[in-house]
């Protein structure tokens, strides 16, 4: 599987701060690109912000992931895995998003998205914040025909109704809307992490009515985290499953790069040891959103996202 032209440079012929930024260093190949045919993953920024509902700036996540990400090294220590190694990867760029219109900016994702999963690329979608991931389960359940499970680390559910009584959909409704329109199946759906002051119950509502396991971070604590996500293993199963991770599932004390940061958290190698934990399982894709530059600290939640998504990536495959 190990091909040179997918490989990342590596710090000792090019220094890790110098040249073009790419997620991770891996090549930038665009939709004409005669090899990106041979992508078995592809990781790929949406720019969006548009569906947040208090505090902006995700937008300029991917920006600040690419550059933070330019530290990944090859190797995962603690797992032995070399993930540029076992797979071809590569930096698919960014969709071209209307800041201003939101169906417009969501039909462009979901039209580069079905484009990617033409090709037979596995999507990693970098964002942008969370109503981005709605944008691949809905590519996800048209490609395929049939809703599948999923794992969201967070520290909300995204289960709420649309705000102020309309339909306008923001951050905060992804997996309520992915449910009513048959993307994820309820039952192989498992939340964990959820945490802060809320309006009221009608998320947990909705997600018990329909069958969603969701975690809190009380129960967490209560059974380590390893227990955690043995739990969540044994909701979604050996079937396909989708695994979305909101940085705001970190206590913000190590992650306060985000827009809704809720204090309570794990730590970040609680965070780390949970997606090394969905190792095996049959993930179908897989995204890393809410990263918020304008309120990060010294770049540093930039850098545990880059983590985590190469910790992603290895969970990714075998």
């Amino acid at each position: 599987m190990s091909d040179p032209f997918f490989q990342p440079p590596s710090g000792t012929d090019l220094p890790r701060y110098a040249g073009v930024p790419s997620f991770m260093r891996l090549p930038y190949l665009a939709a004409d690109h005669p090899r990106r045919a041979e992508v078995d993953i592809g990781i790929f920024g949406l720019p969006w912000d548009g569906a947040t509902s208090n505090r902006p700036g995700a937008r300029h996540g991917p920006r600040a992931l690419r550059d933070a990400s330019t530290m990944i090294r090859e190797m995962n220590r603690a797992t032995g895995q070399t993930p540029f190694a076992a797979a071809h990867i590569a930096d698919l760029g960014d969709v071209a998003m209307s800041p201003v219109d939101q169906d417009e900016a969501l039909r462009d994702a979901q039209a580069f998205i079905a484009g990617v999963l033409g090709q037979g690329i596995r999507p990693f979608m970098v964002g942008g914040d969370h109503l981005c991931t709605l944008t691949v389960l809905r590519e996800l359940r048209a490609a395929r025909g049939e809703a599948f499970g999923l794992v969201l680390l967070d520290s909300h559910t995204d289960l709420y109704p649309p705000y102020f009584g309309g339909k306008t959909l923001t951050h905060g409704n992804p997996f309520r809307q992915a449910i009513e329109e048959g993307c994820i199946d309820p039952t192989r759906t498992v939340m964990a992490g959820m945490r802060g002051t809320s309006y009221n119950t009608s998320d947990f509502d909705y997600g018990h009515e329909n069958g969603v396991t969701i975690l809190p971070i009380e129960e967490c604590m209560s059974m380590g985290w390893p227990a955690v996500m043995a739990h969540a293993r044994a909701v979604v199963g050996q079937a396909p499953t989708y695994v979305s991770f909101d940085i705001d599932f970190i206590d913000p004390a190590y992650a306060p790069g985000t827009g809704t940061p809720e204090v309570g958290g794990p730590t970040a190698f609680e965070a780390i040891s949970c997606v090394r934990a969905l190792r095996g399982l049959d993930i179908i894709g897989a995204d890393l959103v809410e990263v918020s530059p304008p309120f990060d600290n010294g770049g540093i939640t930039a850098w545990l996202g880059a983590s985590i998504m190469f910790e992603l990536l290895c969970a990714m495959q075998p």
